[in-house]
């Protein structure tokens, strides 16, 4: 590197000489970048340090510039090489149309429409860019159907209903069995047998037995449904006990089986929701002396059940829809029920 006295030197010999040879010829201006440029370099070597050279940013940019709009000032260059300056210009170039092209085409979509595109296509999975693109027209979202097609989430080619809306459809179709082991007083096994509708999670038919034979369980789907109030389909696990005759008597029934798999007890979710609030409401605070006292429990808790008990999935509702009573209907009263063990409140007027 050179020492920056000699540069500085070097530099106002050639701006002096080079100033002398082409006054006449050259204009104003292009005096007037050429004194620019050599002051520029003047000052870069006075803030440098000995045996240091560094260039910053914006040295680079002035000299990219004044080549771009005088290409003759490369002959006042010497700190750095024509070369250099000419390498900068080309990367600015780059840099420029790098970010001009960045995002090429038309802007993207607002956020809150590619997300609500998203969100109709995964409600309605039987729905296509078409009726998406037609729902966006009404809520006043002016879209092209190619681009609601492009947001669209990904499918199989053969589109299906999600779960939940299959089992809303069919509710009032479905009806599940189970049964569960009740132990007495004096430690014999008592086996409840509960029908359950889908629709209002309400107790339809209830039973309970020593023995749970096949032809015990087809005369209880009799009971459970007489003449044409039989359901289209009847939900159960694989229990032995639903022998050749109980199958028999729900074919009969025009009933379809559905069979849960094996060990796999949440596929008849609602009726195994129901048995656990009759054990720990209930059956847990009681000690049941045989079947004549089982059955009379589970009638009271049934009626508890059905018009007392709120539901989550039924939206804080009973099966048997309970009116609500505003605070001019008088004051609140507790009524007891399943033998105290909970309360129905009212208000009557005093």
């Amino acid at each position: 590197m050179r020492h920056p006295h000699t540069v500085v030197g070097m530099i106002t010999l050639l701006s002096a000489f080079g100033s002398l040879l082409s006054f006449r010829v050259r204009s104003r201006a292009s005096l007037e970048l050429e004194l620019v440029a050599l002051r520029h370099q003047v000052g870069v070597l006075r803030r440098q340090r000995p045996g240091q050279l560094r260039l910053l940013s914006a040295d680079r940019l002035l000299w990219v510039w004044l080549y771009r709009i005088w290409p003759q000032i490369l002959n006042a260059t010497v700190l750095v090489k024509p070369a250099t300056v000419i390498n900068w210009h080309r990367k600015g170039f780059r840099l420029y149309w790098l970010r001009r092209s960045r995002r090429p085409g038309r802007p993207r979509m607002n956020r809150e429409i590619r997300d609500l595109i998203r969100q109709m296509s995964a409600a309605n999975p039987l729905w296509g860019a078409p009726r998406i693109h037609g729902e966006l027209l009404k809520l006043g979202i002016e879209v092209s159907q190619a681009t609601v097609g492009r947001y669209l989430s990904w499918r199989p080619k053969a589109p299906s209903p999600t779960w939940r809306s299959f089992l809303h459809n069919h509710l009032h179709d479905i009806a599940a069995v189970d049964m569960f082991v009740v132990v007495t007083a004096t430690f014999q096994l008592l086996y409840a047998l509960i029908v359950l509708g889908h629709e209002r999670r309400k107790n339809i038919h209830f039973d309970v037995t020593q023995n749970p034979t096949q032809v015990w369980l087809a005369r209880q789907m009799t009971e459970a449904f007489p003449w044409d109030t039989a359901p289209r389909f009847l939900l159960r696990d694989r229990d032995a006990s639903y022998g050749q005759t109980f199958r028999d008597r729900v074919q009969a029934m025009a009933i379809e089986e559905i069979v849960t798999a094996p060990r796999s007890p949440w596929q008849n979710a609602y009726v195994e929701r129901i048995i656990g609030p009759i054990r720990r409401e209930c059956l847990d605070h009681v000690i049941i002396v045989d079947e004549r006292h089982l059955r009379r429990v589970l009638s009271a808790y049934s009626q508890y059940h059905h018009h007392s008990r709120t539901h989550l999935s039924l939206d804080k509702d009973c099966p048997e829809p309970r009116l609500i009573q505003p605070p001019s209907a008088g004051t609140v009263i507790a009524f007891p029920q399943v033998g105290g063990l909970h309360h129905r409140y009212e208000r009557r007027a005093a």
